[in-house]
């Protein structure tokens, strides 16, 4: 029988596992050994595991190579920071080192006397503190004022300008006019005074909340050491202070340079309790999977093996990649949960393959059988798995491609551990089957019970019954639930109608979801929910949202600035920068408007180099903050930069479009520019994350269609596996948007994670389906759901009950996690379940074109009717005789099934 023209793979590796099988079942314990002393050997891996930890915010979630970090370069190299006598914040190419408190006041106003001189007293207790280091053998103590950014000469930065202006004198905050965004004409205070209410001439008069901000030194290598030492020494004692000095009229929320990266790296631990909780929960619902109440044909053992060998599997294929320096990401702590799951999901339709071979059969035969039966589907999901991590290799994101490279290793492992060693307990208790012991106390039992003795004592002492029609254990009432009530329902005419309705719901709901998608990680959820970081931002939030970031726009080429119609070039692009809507035209600031315009107060001629280089150096003798603007050699100016104001940047989309109209003007300026903010850093991401999804997922559900092809003996049922693939991840995808998951770094590993998942539920029913030599589309849906609709619901169940704990992970990163497997776990099953079974049925004479006959080896009188309106009218003896497990050996059990059919007469 030609059951398709791809089935020459899917002969020989079938083929080629029954010998596996066999070899297994024969040597038990060589298969278990050897895995059990490898991972003991490749666990050793981790005690390399602090030293390959590579938790930096900004290498593991910002794109590779990304345009913003070409530009900090270029600042970097073209524009030094002087923490040193003229430090300015705006000029900074990174955030900088500091640290800063929002007070908020429990009143409406935060400038009035009361509240100031809380303020005051706080200003005052941040000053006070003191590190000690040592210093030439030593200990000196360093306090802010040693280690603070300068102006003016030698003094320290005040942490606002309004602490500046009252000079410890609380009273004249009352006193003082003051004006908003601009004070005094010259001081920025968007980013200091936040839920300002304005009088006349942009008079405040009042203000909700007030940031205080202390900048540390770092152009040295021993000030930035020193600066780190002090913003830690902050981070563990300004909760006490605030709590001594314990202020009435203000609430204190508190933030550094340093924070979201250590709360960042704590997420770990947060997770760690999880562990054990996810293996303990998946090794009793495996047992309570497998549990028969004959004391013989018990799975319990080999049920808590199944998980064992899954953590085996994670133990190895870590420590190995630990061995090999494979930095280790926060992100691949997800990895473990996903592990346990795909694990005990092949070992649920091993175990199912296992039981329907026959029980009088030796061990090595019901290996062979098992091996033939499951591996094929067991490889095709492994291989699809693995190649969809591995092609998320080629992501932008370092946090990505790490998970990716750990879990599909993991799952490699846990292939080969599954085929060997679980395996090979699977055999040992099949030995203790054979000889008809308890599964606990392995005494032996007797086979038939006792009319003599209580029901108590036939029920404990007495087991090893099996179907005495079939030759193969009893069915599980969940799989003859499939078979007599599940089947024939789904393969109804109505409730065939009713799902088509229903997927097109589905599918209309996903597809309306994916338009309104988000994009973009917000850097508040890398933190923990309960860390102070939190509670920092949504103040941030609600006062300080409305001034966005100040963008720096660089002219990084040698020009003619004395040129007037240079200069006119250069304002006809800060002009259109200006009337952007993201931008407040009164808030720029540039060297060459405020140079030009005193050069003609004073009628200086500027028309020529010397001219405009001599009254440069002048004018920056009475300016000197902007002298840090301009980078010249000689009396060449090489590069300069001004800075725009941006406003009304709240949302991950506006962060997007500002970024992206930006870059667009720059680029069809006349004069040579760049846009750069150290914000734009993690705004890079918006740029690539669609793309890189997009190729990503059509990459992976390409080679999944091949390997579906190559695999799965009938082309057009690959291509219905691949068709699933595009639903699942249109479903995830569009569903995202109703539970409020942003499509970025974390969410896109988990869509990697659907395309490999898409194709395990998939692939084993289309598997089964093409492989059952009935004729009646639905018989044959009907034998696939019995076979494998309860290893599924397992499957997906243990896989959900995995990352089922990640819910209550307090950090967007597990949640999302969970989120987004949950999703993926059940459009799968459903998709499974219910709407691959109907489009095979529906579509079956197009997917399924096998002649009524089977014709075994080359002799054309050896032919066998298949025809479902007749029974095989040849004993199973004449089959095997003839040569039908060895040419069709992945089918043979099929073939047994529909041998053993009970509807045959």
């Amino acid at each position: 029988m030609a059951l398709s023209q791809t089935s020459c793979l899917e002969r020989p590796l079938s083929a080629g596992f029954r010998k596996l099988g066999r070899l297994v079942g024969r040597f038990p314990w060589w298969f278990l050994v050897i895995p059990i002393i490898l991972s003991a050997g490749l666990g050793a891996g981790f005690i390399f595991l602090s030293h390959c930890q590579a938790n930096d915010i900004e290498d593991q979630f910002t794109p590779v190579g990304g345009p913003a970090k070409d530009e900090r370069k270029f600042i970097t190299d073209h524009f030094p920071v002087n923490d040193s006598g003229q430090f300015s914040a705006q000029r900074l190419f990174t955030e900088g080192a500091f640290a800063s408190l929002i007070a908020v006041s429990t009143s409406t106003n935060v400038l009035d006397i009361s509240t100031f001189q809380e303020l005051l007293k706080l200003d005052k207790a941040v000053r006070s503190m003191n590190i000690t280091i040592p210093e030439f053998g030593s200990e000196v103590q360093l306090g802010y004022e040693k280690l603070c950014v300068e102006i003016q000469g030698s003094t320290c930065l005040a942490p606002n300008p309004l602490i500046a202006e009252v000079q410890d004198n609380s009273k004249l905050i009352e006193k003082i006019d003051v004006t908003y965004p601009m004070f005094l004409n010259k001081t920025f205070l968007g980013m200091y005074l936040g839920g300002v209410k304005l009088g006349p001439a942009d008079t405040v008069l009042e203000a909700k909340a007030l940031r205080l901000v202390y900048y540390l030194k770092e152009d040295k290598a021993q000030d930035r050491k020193n600066s780190l030492v002090w913003l830690n020494h902050f981070i563990k004692t300004i909760p006490e202070q605030i709590e001594e000095l314990k202020l009435k009229t203000i609430q204190v929320s508190y933030f550094t340079s340093l924070s979201r990266q250590l709360e960042f790296e704590g997420n770990t631990k947060s997770v760690i309790p999880l562990f054990s909780i996810t293996y303990f929960v998946t090794i009793f619902f495996s047992i309570i999977s497998c549990l028969r109440l004959d004391p013989v044909r018990n799975k319990v053992w080999v049920a808590a093996f199944g998980v064992i060998s899954s953590g085996l599997a994670v133990l190895s294929s870590f420590g190995l990649l630990l061995f090999c320096g494979v930095p280790f990401v926060i992100t691949v702590a997800n990895a473990p949960f996903l592990i346990l799951g795909v694990g005990v999901d092949d070992m649920f339709i091993m175990l199912s393959s296992w039981q329907q071979t026959k029980v009088k059969r030796k061990v090595e035969e019901r290996m062979a059988d098992t091996y033939a039966e499951a591996a094929v589907s067991v490889t095709i999901t492994t291989l699809t798995d693995v190649l969809a991590f591995y092609i998320g290799i080629m992501t932008s994101f370092q946090s990505v491609q790490t998970f990716c490279i750990y879990t599909g290793t993991a799952i490699l492992f846990c292939f080969l551990y599954n085929i060997t060693c679980f395996g090979a307990f699977l055999a040992l208790n099949g030995r203790r089957e054979e000889s008809n012991r308890h599964w606990m106390i392995c005494t032996e039992m007797k086979d038939q019970t006792d009319s003599e003795r209580s029901s108590v004592y036939n029920a404990c002492c007495v087991g090893g019954s099996y179907d005495q029609d079939t030759g193969k254990e009893i069915y599980h009432p969940m799989t003859l639930f499939f078979r007599k009530y599940y089947g024939p329902f789904l393969t109804n005419i109505w409730t065939k109608i009713i799902v088509i309705i229903l997927y097109c719901g589905y599918l209309a709901s996903s597809i309306y979801g994916c338009f309104y998608v988000q994009e973009g990680i917000e850097l508040r959820n890398l933190a923990p929910d309960n860390s102070y970081v939190a509670a920092f931002y949504d103040k941030e939030e609600l006062y300080f949202s409305y001034y966005g970031p100040r963008v720096m726009v660089v002219i990084t080429e040698q020009t003619e600035y004395w040129n007037i119609e240079t200069r006119d070039k250069i304002e006809s692009c800060m002009e259109t920068f200006e009337n952007n809507s993201y931008f407040d035209k009164t808030l720029s600031e540039s060297w060459l408007r405020t140079y030009v315009a005193a050069a003609k107060n004073n009628n200086l001629n500027i028309s020529t180099q010397d001219l405009f280089v001599t009254h440069l150096n002048n004018f920056f003798a009475s300016a000197p903050i902007y002298k840090q603007d301009v980078e010249m050699v000689s009396k060449d100016i090489i590069a300069c930069r001004v800075f725009i104001q941006s406003v009304n940047v709240t949302t991950a989309v506006d962060q997007k479009e500002l970024l992206n109209q930006l870059r667009d003007i720059a680029s069809r300026c006349d004069i040579p520019l760049l846009v750069y903010h150290p914000a734009f850093i993690y705004f890079d991401q918006y740029a690539v994350i669609i793309q890189t999804t997009i190729a990503n997922v059509l990459i992976a559900a390409a080679a999944m269609f091949i390997i579906s092809l190559l695999l799965i003996p009938n082309p057009l049922c690959a291509l219905w596996v691949t068709f699933s693939i595009a639903s699942i991840i249109v479903g995830v995808t569009g569903f995202m948007t109703y539970w409020d998951v942003n499509l970025d770094s974390i969410s896109m590993i988990n869509l990697v994670i659907c395309i490999g998942f898409s194709v395990d539920f998939s692939a084993h029913i289309s598997y089964a389906f093409v492989s059952n030599v009935k004729s009646n589309v639905n018989e044959r849906m009907i034998d696939a759901l019995h076979s494998l609709g309860y290893p599924i619901v397992q499957g997906a169940l243990s896989t959900i009950l995995g990352v089922i704990v990640l819910s209550a992970a307090g950090s967007y990163i597990f949640r999302t996690f969970f989120k987004i497997m949950f999703l993926v776990i059940t459009f799968g099953a459903l998709h499974a379940l219910i709407f691959l079974p109907l489009f095979l049925t529906i579509l079956g004479s197009c997917c399924i074109k096998c002649s009524n006959t089977v014709k075994v080896g080359q002799d054309k009188s050896d032919n066998y009717d298949l025809k479902s309106s007749n029974c095989i009218e040849h004993s199973k003896s004449t089959l095997e005789a003839k040569g039908f497990e060895k040419h069709f050996p992945s089918n043979y059990i099929h073939l047994h099934n529909y041998l053993n059919d009970p509807d045959c007469p």
